[in-house]
């Protein structure tokens, strides 16, 4: 099997990075994370990649043209696909037709309920029953690209952020490497 060339994009603890490397050293795995790309220089997720010696770059996105380094990058590493996980920044228009239905993203709700940030707490405001992760397509709109693959679980009373959020990262585990698994099947 080819594998894809991927880049994740991180900004933050890398938990999904870290479990999309472990899938990706599997033979079946359609995708080699060739490349991972952080907006934080102090983001847990850079461990990974010096742990798995995974080519990194750090990204001031304060610069004025900081996504023509971005695109130099992925081009220099040769990147078929991109990751986001936990990436907490908005990509910019022509960066996704650059990579049209190649950039895929984890997001911890049941798209299209609860798109941007603080999910959880809405959630529980809102006084939802179900929860769970959505693996979408990214396009030029927040948290609106076609669904690929979503998890569900059910809120329990006791429920509070904290319990929500580890709930929804192991279902989110299963679901970003089932999605790409999914595209990868249909390329």
């Amino acid at each position: 099997m080819v594998k894809r060339n991927t880049c994740v994009f991180i900004s933050g603890n890398g938990s999904n990075l870290k479990n999309l490397i472990f899938h990706s050293r599997d033979n079946i795995f359609p995708i080699k994370i060739s490349l991972i790309i952080s907006n934080n220089r102090k983001a847990n997720g850079l461990i990974y990649a010096k742990k798995y010696k995974i080519p990194f770059i750090l990204i001031n996105t304060n610069f004025k043209n900081y996504e023509n380094k971005i695109l130099f990058n992925l081009r220099k590493y040769n990147i078929e696909f991109i990751c986001l996980a936990g990436y907490m920044k908005i990509l910019s228009n022509s960066l996704i037709q650059n990579f049209q239905k190649k950039i895929i993203n984890i997001h911890p709700s049941l798209l299209p309920k609860f798109k941007g940030l603080n999910t959880f707490s809405r959630m529980l405001k809102n006084k939802e029953i179900k929860a769970g992760c959505t693996v979408h397509y990214v396009n030029e709109k927040l948290d609106a690209g076609n669904t690929i693959v979503q998890k569900t679980f059910f809120i329990n009373k006791n429920d509070n952020e904290q319990i929500l959020k580890k709930k929804t990262q192991k279902l989110e585990y299963r679901a970003f490497p089932e999605a790409i698994i999914k595209i990868f099947r249909n390329f």
